[in-house]
């Protein structure tokens, strides 16, 4: 997997490399797919996707850490679209507005040296609300209004949704709630150590144990009215 720079802090820890290799595999991203990842943060997981998908959405809700998404793509010479905060707060929207003045200025060019890569669509809005209508796959680094978010993907019809969960209780009600919209498919428990030097010898530090819930609205049709249907019925 390609390095992934994150110059720019967002006082809040990205997801860890190795807990991102199993989920971009598991996403199994390609350049059809379009990506979103709700709360972008330091945007370490929407660098690893802009690498894969075709399109790529990254909604953050605090301005803060939607500039320092920016930075940080910018740092990985991936190019970003800005999408105005009261345009990014509608959930039905489905296109990106294109690259603002501010984007043009700012932010370089990909390398044209370097591989191809999406151009990442960075959105401030407090998800549900701008996630696209023709998202492929989401994801979700945080708990915040999951419930809500995970609505949206039964709406719309996504067919690959993770969410990343630290907290025994959060990952408990997460997964019923995954359950409950017919999304469930798989639940992986993971936890990595970091080896250390310790009175001549190895010792291991672990990090946080992450549940990783893992679905989608696979084999399911989006009807017109925008409610699912599966098997020939109304779910």
């Amino acid at each position: 997997m390609a390095n992934v720079s994150l110059p720019h802090d967002a006082k809040a820890g990205p997801t860890k490399p190795a807990v991102r290799a199993v989920l971009i595999d598991t996403l199994d991203l390609d350049a059809g797919d379009h990506f979103v990842e709700i709360g972008s943060c330091t945007g370490a997981v929407t660098v690893e996707a802009a690498r894969r998908a075709g399109r790529v959405t990254a909604i953050e809700r605090k301005p803060e850490r939607a500039a320092v998404t920016r930075k940080n793509l910018d740092a990985n010479g991936i190019a970003v679209e800005d999408v105005p905060a009261a345009d990014g707060g509608s959930a039905g929207v489905g296109e990106g507005s294109g690259p603002t003045a501010a984007t043009a200025s700012d932010h370089a060019a990909p390398d044209p040296a370097t591989p191809d890569h999406a151009a990442v669509e960075v959105r401030e809005a407090e998800a549900p609300a701008g996630i696209p209508g023709d998202a492929d796959a989401l994801f979700l680094g945080g708990s915040r209004n999951y419930e809500a978010v995970l609505d949206r993907a039964v709406e719309i019809g996504v067919d690959r949704v993770i969410m990343n969960v630290s907290r025994l209780e959060v990952a408990g009600a997460a997964t019923e709630a995954f359950r409950e919209r017919g999304l469930l498919e798989d639940v992986l428990q993971f936890q990595v150590s970091h080896g250390y030097e310790l009175a001549g010898a190895t010792s291991f530090e672990s990090d946080n144990p992450v549940y990783m819930l893992i679905g989608g609205v696979d084999d399911r049709e989006v009807a017109a009215d925008g409610g699912v249907r599966g098997d020939g019925g109304d779910r």
